[in-house]
């Protein structure tokens, strides 16, 4: 392979990882262009991670043996089976050396030093002929390594190939750091900094989601709306310090038992307000959880507790066309459960359908469209009717 193609091909993956929108694509662009780049059948890219251990394998790509999942959940190995990484990344490297890559062989002896050479013996089992092993280095580290392999039979491998796959690792070094950066920035714009909770741009953005998922195929969305009681007394009596604490706690809470609901989001809308967003789980399940967090919201050390509403597509609360409307049905149920001082949730609809005080007061126009918040400001409509 030229210089001009191989400088083409780096170029291909640097932008093949630049132009990725998640993790999984950039792992998958990393190993699809350094496949490409080596002319190789197949590639892998894995990661040590050094508190298990372990290699794990994050994505597989082209000429896949049977077993080998392009994203796998399980797929590790131990890294005592390759201890040419120790070799390669600690003993050279840090003799001086640099971080190169290598290159094995089918026919290479499969026991080596007193071990199982387990490189050989999985490119014989797969029938891969060679591979080309290239540690990735980040932040001056060992990251992990890209993995390229050429079909039995194809051309081997050779001193200029483990030379270019250095390059290539290293690019994706950059690409990978790149990503990391950006999931944190990510991270950082969808999480609330006090509790780790999602923040109430992540539950507009998944709320839709889900609005839109109900619309086409009926699936139920329910919103979960608490707001901390007695925060500001903390707050005033026992110091702002408190009160952070009594938040985080409530959030630890609310985290526990949104996990009783797969694929649920606990968030933090901001202040004392927090909500969980349920897609899935019939109303009743979310029912229960949301008696679950009351129960041990008022078990908390401090504070007094928390006033729940619940709004769910699964209940009689007519058609919900808008997250702007489930989110109002969940505020006024929660709006009505702090009136009542109830120790359970509120549940939009159970108290007469279309008829229930707090389906009425949700779907009356309030003053001052747009702000969810406002329906905390409007006239309730007739006297008592949060309140009967």
């Amino acid at each position: 392979m030229g210089d001009d193609v191989r400088l083409r091909a780096v170029v291909t993956l640097a932008q093949g990882m630049a132009a990725a929108q998640s993790p999984r694509e950039s792992w998958r662009a990393a190993a699809l262009g350094a496949c490409h780049a080596l002319s190789g059948s197949f590639a892998a890219l894995s990661v040590w991670e050094r508190e298990r251990g372990r290699l794990r394998v994050l994505a597989n790509v082209g000429e896949r043996a049977d077993g080998e999942e392009e994203f796998p959940e399980g797929e590790a190995y131990p890294v005592h089976r390759f201890p040419e990484i120790t070799e390669f990344l600690h003993e050279r490297w840090a003799g001086g050396g640099e971080p190169d890559a290598w290159v094995e062989t089918a026919d290479g002896p499969v026991e080596r030093a007193g071990y199982c050479h387990q490189r050989v013996a999985a490119l014989r089992r797969r029938k891969r002929g060679c591979c080309v092993v290239a540690p990735i280095v980040l932040h001056g580290r060992a990251w992990g390594e890209l993995y390229v392999a050429r079909p039995a039979g194809a051309p081997v491998f050779g001193p200029g190939d483990a030379d270019f796959a250095t390059v290539l690792a290293s690019v994706v070094a950059a690409g990978i750091a790149q990503t990391e950066r950006l999931e944190e920035a990510r991270r950082l714009a969808f999480t609330d900094a006090l509790t780790g909770l999602a923040n109430r741009r992540l539950v507009d953005i998944r709320l839709d989601e889900a609005v839109e998922r109900h619309a086409a195929e009926g699936i139920v969305v329910s919103l979960v709306v608490c707001d901390l009681n007695g925060l500001k007394r903390v707050n005033d009596t026992l110091g702002h310090a408190i009160g952070d604490r009594l938040l985080e706690r409530f959030g630890s809470v609310l985290s526990l038992c949104g996990a009783m609901l797969p694929g649920a989001l606990a968030a933090r809308l901001g202040g004392d307000e927090f909500c969980l967003l349920a897609v899935g789980p019939t109303a009743d399940e979310v029912v229960r959880v949301g008696e679950e967090v009351c129960s041990r919201a008022a078990e908390m050390e401090i504070g007094n507790g928390v006033a729940c509403g619940i709004a769910s597509t699964g209940d009689p609360i007519g058609e919900v066309s808008s997250a702007r409307r489930l989110f109002r049905l969940a505020d006024a149920a929660q709006y009505r459960a702090k009136a009542l001082r109830a120790a359970k949730p509120v549940v939009a609809g159970r108290g007469g359908g279309l008829d229930d005080p707090v389906v009425r007061l949700a779907d009356s126009p309030p003053p001052v469209p747009g702000e969810r918040r406002r329906i905390r400001g409007r006239e309730p409509g007739p006297p008592g009717e949060l309140r009967e």
